[in-house]
């Protein structure tokens, strides 16, 4: 069957326009990819600096006059004291298109680093009364520097980008100092979202048991919610010798801990989602011969799921109070708000995919499931449509379980997975604001 010219004319225009719209997108990757390398030893330099001059949260002064330095080098408009000490650099296209942000976080740990490598910190500070060593020992020192590439990778292709990116370099990613606000959360109640427009954030994280040059996602829910709680189991005092003429709040501490782990084990459904509670922190007592009237436990609870959540909240509080009950003592269980699920907009996230392809090759774009560990990014994807990913930092070749994790001594990541950040930085960005 012949069709009519006008509709073989029209169906001619179609392919050429798809054509040459692949043609761009793929474009646009090369380039991306071109640059990239150009500055990978650039980038290089950013973390090695970053990394021996670490600093805590809230505390990240010298951090952020870097940074700031840089993105007005790149000719973008920039603010600064942000949520403390947080950076905004905005880079307008000056075409009409959609507002996208870019988060990195800047903060360091209280950690000695034992890492043998020539920009090693060796940075003291007071944290809490108490001397400590600073170390980037999760790899915000990357983030920052991938974040930085991406800025100038960017600003470079502004003449054929549309729309407006906001590269935002969060403070107090760890959490703030007791007394203080900050981080992510800040930074929405400062209204930095809604100022700017911002209809969706990319976050990164390095990963330090993923090879370099890999890039793991997850849709739904990504990383878990993380609540404190404090338990205190008050019995009554007495001489160590003759413990029944009290009660002794240490051993009913002992049976709560054995039952907190048994709502996991036993009573919680885990083929939905995973869950943890663990307990940190034990205290009571002065002496070996005084049984005390108090203990405290302080511990951490990670859910993935906000009607697993609830459930496990109602759990703890009814055994540790019944438990207690038991033996005549009280116990006071204190919940406490804490950081959201991560969660990854599962449509956006399916939308997004061939940006991580762009940046890494699809055979190394792996589905994983969820971690529970927590990331206070969550804050910006309570408001709007997020995705959240991670890059490998393992060197290559090297066996995952001799990597050593995250907030730890000696945490490693591999100078050579930077690249790979400042591609899918850069490339999100781009497919977002340009309706790839």
């Amino acid at each position: 069957m012949k069709l009519p010219i006008p509709i073989v004319l029209i169906l001619g225009c179609l392919i050429f326009f798809i054509s040459n719209q692949l043609q761009g997108q793929n474009g646009m990757a090369e380039n991306v990819a071109n640059h990239a390398k150009e500055i990978e030893n650039k980038v290089i330099e950013w973390r090695h600096h970053i990394h021996q001059n670490p600093e805590l949260s809230n505390r990240e002064f010298k951090t952020a006059e870097y940074i700031a330095k840089h993105l007005k080098s790149l000719g973008l408009e920039v603010r600064t004291g942000v949520a403390k000490t947080g950076v905004l650099g905005i880079l307008k296209t000056g075409q009409p298109g959609p507002v996208v942000g870019l988060r990195a976080d800047m903060d360091a740990l209280p950690v000695v680093e034992r890492v043998d490598v020539p920009y090693k910190s060796v940075v003291k500070t007071t944290y809490l009364g108490n001397d400590v060593g600073v170390m980037h020992a999760c790899g915000h020192d990357t983030h920052v520097a991938m974040l930085m590439g991406a800025a100038e990778v960017l600003s470079g292709m502004k003449e054929e980008l549309r729309g407006t990116i906001i590269f935002v370099f969060q403070p107090a990613e760890e959490g703030a100092p007791p007394g203080e606000e900050g981080g992510a959360k800040l930074m929405v109640k400062e209204g930095v979202l809604k100022e700017y427009g911002i209809q969706t954030m990319f976050g990164i994280h390095i990963n330090s048991q993923t090879e370099a040059g890999k890039i793991r996602y997850k849709p739904n829910g990504a990383l878990a919610a993380a609540n404190r709680y404090i338990i205190k189991v008050k019995g009554k005092q007495t001489h160590g010798s003759a413990p029944w003429s009290g009660v002794d709040p240490i051993t009913v501490a002992a049976q709560i801990i054995q039952g907190l782990q048994h709502i996991i084990s036993r009573q919680t459904e885990l083929t939905k989602e995973a869950a943890v509670i663990s307990v940190g922190r034990i205290q009571g007592g002065v002496r070996n011969n005084i049984i005390p009237e108090e203990v405290e436990m302080i511990g951490t609870i990670r859910t993935l799921n906000e009607e697993m959540k609830k459930d496990i909240f109602e759990k703890i509080e009814r055994t540790a109070t019944n438990i207690a009950e038991a033996s005549g003592a009280i116990a006071e269980v204190d919940i406490q708000p804490g950081v959201p699920v991560t969660f990854n907009d599962p449509e956006l996230t399916q939308k997004m995919l061939p940006s991580l392809y762009k940046s890494a090759g699809k055979e190394n774009v792996l589905l994983s499931p969820a971690k529970t560990g927590a990331e206070d990014f969550s804050y910006f994807a309570l408001e709007v449509p997020s995705f959240f990913v991670f890059v490998g930092g393992m060197p290559k070749g090297m066996d995952p379980s001799q990597a050593a994790p995250h907030h730890t001594p000696d945490f490693f990541i591999d100078d050579k997975a930077l690249i790979t950040g400042v591609k899918t930085y850069s490339n999100l960005a781009i497919d977002f604001v340009m309706g790839n």
